[in-house]
C-alpha cells in the first residue's frame, strides 16, 4: 500500500477519500496459478499497462512506474505464500479535497492478493451457467470511457448483476444503447455459430479484456475464425454455443439465457476445447505462451 507492505487489517483509507465519494479510481484483476515451476501470474505486464491506460483517462498520475507495480505484485504474492489466487491492483484519488474535481487530491496505489476460486463456480465451468438479459443497458462510450477499467463504471455492473441474482440467474448479459449485445456485468461474451467465434467489437461499449484477447489468440492458433461484430439479442438465443471470458470467470460456458437453452444446454465442444487450452496455458503446460507468465520465486 503506497510503496510498503502492510498487514491486511491495517490497509485503511480516510472516509473522505475522493474515490469513495466519486468512484475516481482504476483497478485490475489478475490471477496467479500453480505451475510445475512454482506460482505464476498470468499476463501481469499487460494488466499493469492497462491500469496505466485507464488512469490516463482521468489524468491520474500513478506515483510508481509500471515496473515498480509489477515487482510489487510479485512481492505481495510471495509474501502471502500464494500458489493460486486473485490479485487486485488499484489506484485512486485519495483524501485531500472534496468536490468533483480531483485536483489537489493525492493519487494512492495498493495491491492486494488472496485465495479465490472460480468466480462463477466450479460447477459452472463444466455444466455452464444461466444468464439473464439485463433491463439495465451497458454504459455508452460517449458517456464514460468504457475502455477504462474505472471504479465508477461498475455501478452499472452492480445494477445488472444484482438484478440477475435476485431473479435466480448466475450472471447478466447487458445490451448497449443500440440494443446490441455488449458484455456481461464483469465478463466479455463470445458466441459460437457454425464453428466461428463472434464477439462484440470495442465500439459496442465493451472493455477489451485481456482474457478476451488471450482466447482470441488461442482460437486463431487452432485455426478458428474470430469475428468482432455487433450481435443482436435474438442471435444469442440461436447460438450453437455461448461462453464468457474474464480474469475472475476464466472461460465459463453459458447453458441458458432467459430460460432458453443454448445449443445442447451444456458446455459445447469448441468452448471445452478453448477452455482446456486456456487452463493449460495459465498453468504453464503450453510452451507457446510461456511469455504470458511471470513466475514468482519463493525467495528474493
Amino acid at each position: 500500500m503506497n510503496g510498503r507492505l502492510v498487514k491486511w487489517e491495517a490497509a485503511k483509507i480516510h472516509v473522505l477519500t475522493h474515490a469513495l465519494h466519486y468512484g475516481s479510481g482504476v483497478f485490475e484483476g489478475m490471477r496467479v496459478y500453480p505451475t510445475k515451476q512454482g506460482p505464476a501470474v498470468f499476463r501481469l505486464d499487460d494488466h499493469i499497462k492497462r491500469l496505466f491506460r485507464s488512469a490516463s483517462f482521468y489524468s491520474m498520475k500513478i506515483p510508481f512506474s509500471e515496473q515498480e507495480l509489477i515487482e510489487a505484485a510479485v512481492e505481495v504474492v510471495r509474501e502471502n505464500k500464494l500458489d493460486s489466487g486473485y490479485i487486485r491492483p488499484i489506484a485512486f484519488y485519495g483524501y485531500g479535497v472534496m468536490g468533483l474535481s480531483p485536483d489537489g487530491a493525492p493519487v494512492e496505489a495498493a495491491i492486494a492478493a488472496w485465495p479465490w476460486g472460480s468466480y462463477l463456480g466450479e460447477e459452472g465451468l463444466v455444466k455452464g451457467i444461466r444468464c439473464k438479459i439485463s433491463s439495465w443497458r451497458r454504459i455508452d462510450p460517449k458517456t464514460l470511457p468504457t475502455q477504462a477499467k474505472a471504479c465508477g463504471n461498475y455501478l452499472n455492473s452492480i445494477l445488472a448483476k444484482t438484478e440477475a441474482l435476485r431473479a435466480g440467474f448466475d450472471e447478466a448479459i447487458m445490451l448497449n444503447l443500440k440494443g446490441k449485445v455488449a458484455e456481461c456485468s464483469g465478463e466479455n461474451i463470445f458466441m459460437v455459430k457454425k464453428e466461428r467465434l463472434v464477439t462484440p467489437p470495442a465500439d459496442a461499449g465493451v472493455l477489451e479484456g485481456i482474457t478476451r484477447d488471450s482466447v482470441i489468440r488461442i482460437a486463431e492458433a487452432f485455426g478458428l475464425k474470430v469475428f468482432e461484430k455487433n450481435i443482436k439479442k435474438n442471435e444469442v438465443f440461436s447460438a450453437d454455443e455461448l461462453f464468457l471470458t474474464g480474469t475472475a470467470a476464466e472461460v465459463t460456458p453459458v447453458r441458458e439465457v432467459d430460460g432458453r437453452k443454448i445449443g445442447s444446454g451444456g458446455r459445447g465442444p469448441i468452448t471445452e476445447k478453448l477452455q482446456k487450452k486456456y487452463f493449460e496455458v495459465v498453468r504453464g503446460e503450453e510452451t507457446r505462451y510461456r511469455d504470458w507468465l511471470t513466475f514468482v520465486s519463493r525467495t528474493q
